[in-house]
């Protein structure tokens, strides 16, 4: 092999090298946290995961709202997360928002969640969308509906004093590009805020850098997720190991100057190649390169 190398090819190896440690020396505001869908969905995962991610020196963790009410009747879950010296940040929420029938028990729903999210010592309720059938699914149907029960539920969990924020899913009625942004852009903002999913964003055909740029003014929280396509974790992958742009994303929500933490998140899935704590460890390394920093 032939040791010469030419100007150009040495100018380019030389640019590469110094903006990766331009990009491992940046100080970065944002704390990154992790949520515990990874671990599973029943609330009597919720204690391996808070240890996992406690041990990997996540600075928060979140949960879903039906765990931390089931967790209620054995002490709450805060009990947990003060003994792993872990915060919690945010609930997952899922909710109808299409059928204005039980829009009011949708709103109770929330926001009895909210007073435990509180409990807990977190401050963001994660509005999940209700599934739908895509293919027989129209939004221009149900947009007002949506609307309308998203600015109710985010302002009665603000009442509460916590944000709500959207996250866009897949097999939601809030999936696309399209009605991701028509949605957004009719929400009374005051109230209703953004917490993407930019795994989700990408697999259902989304440019996630562009909607995190578009929306990055009431972006209030995150899930940062990768993408591969592949088998395992319903074609998602740890950080690093798919096609999301992460270092574009996270550049943009450093800039932002919004109070939110960055959660990490991975979906469970059959026969997983990878334990959680083996994928959480890995996206921890992706992130330390990106300059971010965790608890020891």
């Amino acid at each position: 092999m032939s040791l010469r190398i030419n100007r150009r090819e040495f100018a380019k190896a030389a640019t590469v090298g110094l903006g990766a440690v331009t990009l491992g020396a940046q100080t970065r505001r944002l704390k990154v946290g992790h949520t515990g869908i990874t671990w599973g969905f029943e609330p009597a995962d919720a204690e391996q995961a808070i240890k996992d991610v406690a041990s990997l020196g996540y600075h928060g963790y979140e949960s879903f709202g039906n765990v931390l009410e089931a967790w209620e009747a054995k002490g709450g879950l805060d009990k947990v997360l003060q003994a792993a010296g872990l915060g919690l940040r945010s609930a997952y929420c899922p909710v109808t928002l299409t059928d204005p029938a039980i829009r009011k028990a949708e709103v109770s729903k929330i926001v009895g969640w909210a007073k435990l999210i509180r409990k807990c010592g977190g401050s963001i309720a994660v509005i999940g969308p209700n599934s739908v059938q895509r293919n027989q699914y129209n939004f221009a149907d149900h947009k007002a509906d949506i609307v309308a029960s998203l600015n109710d539920i985010a302002k009665a969990v603000m009442d509460v004093g916590l944000v709500g924020v959207l996250h866009q899913h897949t097999g939601t009625c809030v999936e696309s590009r399209e009605e991701t942004y028509a949605v957004l852009n009719a929400v009374d903002t005051k109230y209703v805020k953004f917490g993407p999913d930019v795994g989700q964003l990408a697999k259902g055909g989304s440019d996630p850098v562009a909607v995190v740029k578009d929306f990055s003014a009431i972006i209030r929280h995150v899930h940062l997720k990768d993408f591969n396509g592949g088998n395992a974790y319903l074609g998602y992958c740890p950080l690093g190991q798919g096609k999301v742009d992460v270092p574009a994303i996270v550049n943009l929500l450093e800039k932002t100057g919004n109070d939110m933490m960055i959660m990490v998140e991975l979906d469970p899935s059959p026969g997983m190649p990878m334990t959680p704590l083996e994928t959480a460890r890995i996206s921890k390394a992706y992130l330390q390169k990106l300059g971010y920093t965790f608890r020891s």
